[in-house]
Parts: structure tokens; C-alpha cells; sequence
């Protein structure tokens, strides 16, 4: 994956859907599909994380693109309760990668861009002009807030990616979200949802596509389905440990890795204190 690389024609779109579903039922498109569209979805589809970085800086202007592309994405009765903050400074980034567990494409990645769920903003907004703002105490308008952010950083991935550039979510930013919050200068009741490390990819460590779970155990019609969202788990066992074989992982597939991320608190690595950090940072959570 390099930059100003060409998207690639619409007859790969197959081949695309192929590699998300590994050996999976894979859905046919419609046959009349038009070519820019099945670029558009053949992009989507080869997602994949980088976690190898080129020493380049991004080129200019490429981060305000993926930001514009952050800001079109759809937000909660208009009221854009997210913002972001790109770190380049090899301190701070360092400091923040020391919460993440010290990651090495976080610190090759020329920029972490740290998405916030930002109630601070629209309660200074409500308050000039005279209101109360106490909707804002309440879970709903912090989830709000997480919601808004994951559908900007979405758009600004997928903007970065038709630009050769690639990226890495980093949830273990949330190990000491008060932490964060103090390097960051957060005001009160805003919080740190997750980073992105963002970088022009290595070709000589390229990523895959990984393989997601079949559609028939995530996708239902009319009612959801408790026996169709389990059928499909050993099927997607032995996909994965076929892809996990293929790019020289441990050969452990889904569920194991599963049961291991959520054996008790300890694996949340600080994650279970989220309550805590969220209320030291302001948010009442009524």
C-alpha cells in the first residue's frame, strides 16, 4: 500500500469480499453495480490495521483531509459532542504510549490522533446562552459523545486510507484515562475514547486482511437470533486459525482469544477503573 496508489479495478471486489470472510460464505454483489462504487466498497472491504510504519512524515494537509472526512460523518441532533487532538511531539506521544503498554508502530507513527468524547463544549455553548445543560449529567449523553467520536474516527480511517496512509486504533489509551486526560490538558467532562497512530505503511511488513466472523452470526432479519449468532463461532475458529497460520501467529482462533480478553478484570488492564476516571473527570453519569 503506498500513497497515490490507484484504486483498484471493480472486478476485485470478489476477490475482496473473499479475504474478509476468509472460507466463510462469501455474499454476491449486484451484478449491476457501478464501477466507482465498487471501489469504494472494494476500499472498505480490504480494511486492514497497520502496525508498521514508514519514518516519513504524513504529506501536508492530509491529516486536515482526514478530519474534514471526520466531520461528515453523521452526529447525534447536530450537536458534534467529539473532538480530537493530533500529538506529533515524540515526548507527549511517548508519555501516551507508555499508558498504551509501549507499542511499537505507536511510536513509529508520525502522528496519534486522540479522539474525545467532549461534553464540555456543548455545556459551555448551552450555558452562554443561558440554559442549564443538565441533560449532560445523564449516561446517555456521554454514550452520545463515544458514539459521535467512533463514527468521526471511522470516516477519518477510511479518509486516510484513500490517501495510502494507514492506521492503528489504540484502546489501551483508556488503561489511566485521568492520565491522559492531565497530559492533554482536558477540561472537565471530556474523556479519551481511543487514539489512532497514524502513518504511511511499511510495504516491507505489509498488513492482512483478517477474516471476520460469518454474516449469518451477526446479521439477523426481524428478530435477533441467540442459536444462528453462536452456529457459525467453530466454522470462524477454524478460518482464523488458518489466517493466524498464514501471517505466523499462535494458531489459537476466536473464541480462546475471547474467553482470554475477558477471563476477569485484570485482562481490562486498568480499564476496569473507567467508572472511577470518568466521574474524576467530571462526568456525573446519572
Amino acid at each position: 500500500m503506498t500513497r497515490n496508489t490507484p484504486l483498484p479495478q471493480p472486478t476485485a471486489l470478489t476477490e475482496a469480499l473473499a479475504a474478509r470472510y476468509g472460507a466463510g460464505l462469501v455474499p454476491n454483489p449486484p451484478e449491476d453495480l457501478p464501477a466507482a462504487a465498487a471501489q469504494i466498497l472494494h476500499q472498505i472491504l480490504s480494511h486492514r490495521t497497520w502496525r508498521s510504519f514508514r519514518p516519513d512524515p504524513l504529506p501536508a494537509g492530509a491529516v486536515e483531509l482526514a478530519i474534514a472526512a471526520a466531520q461528515s460523518a453523521a452526529t447525534s441532533s447536530n450537536l458534534q459532542s467529539w473532538s480530537v487532538i493530533a500529538v506529533r511531539d515524540a515526548t507527549l506521544k511517548a508519555r501516551l504510549n507508555a499508558i498504551a503498554g509501549d507499542q511499537p508502530h505507536v511510536a513509529q507513527a508520525p502522528v496519534l490522533l486522540v479522539f474525545l468524547a467532549d461534553l464540555n463544549r456543548p455545556r459551555r455553548v448551552t450555558e452562554a446562552a443561558g440554559g442549564k445543560a443538565e441533560a449532560l449529567e445523564y449516561l446517555e449523553s456521554l454514550v452520545v459523545g463515544i458514539v459521535d467520536a467512533a463514527l468521526a474516527a471511522q470516516n477519518a480511517v477510511l479518509a486516510f486510507e484513500a490517501q495510502g496512509i494507514g492506521s492503528s486504533y489504540i484502546g489501551s489509551l483508556r488503561n489511566d484515562a485521568h492520565q491522559v486526560a492531565e497530559l492533554l490538558g482536558l477540561p472537565p467532562e471530556v474523556a479519551p475514547v481511543f487514539g489512532l497512530a497514524v502513518g504511511l505503511p511499511d510495504d516491507a511488513r505489509p498488513a492482512q486482511v483478517k477474516p471476520r466472523l460469518p454474516q449469518a452470526a451477526v446479521f439477523f432479519s426481524e428478530r435477533y437470533d441467540p442459536a444462528a449468532a453462536l452456529a457459525p463461532v467453530a466454522e470462524y475458529d477454524t478460518t482464523l486459525r488458518a489466517f493466524q497460520s498464514r501471517v505466523g501467529q499462535l494458531e489459537v482462533g476466536w473464541s480462546r482469544t475471547v474467553a482470554e480478553r475477558l477471563r476477569g478484570p485484570e485482562a481490562l488492564r486498568g480499564r476496569e477503573n473507567l467508572r472511577d476516571f470518568l466521574r474524576n473527570l467530571g462526568f456525573r453519569l446519572k
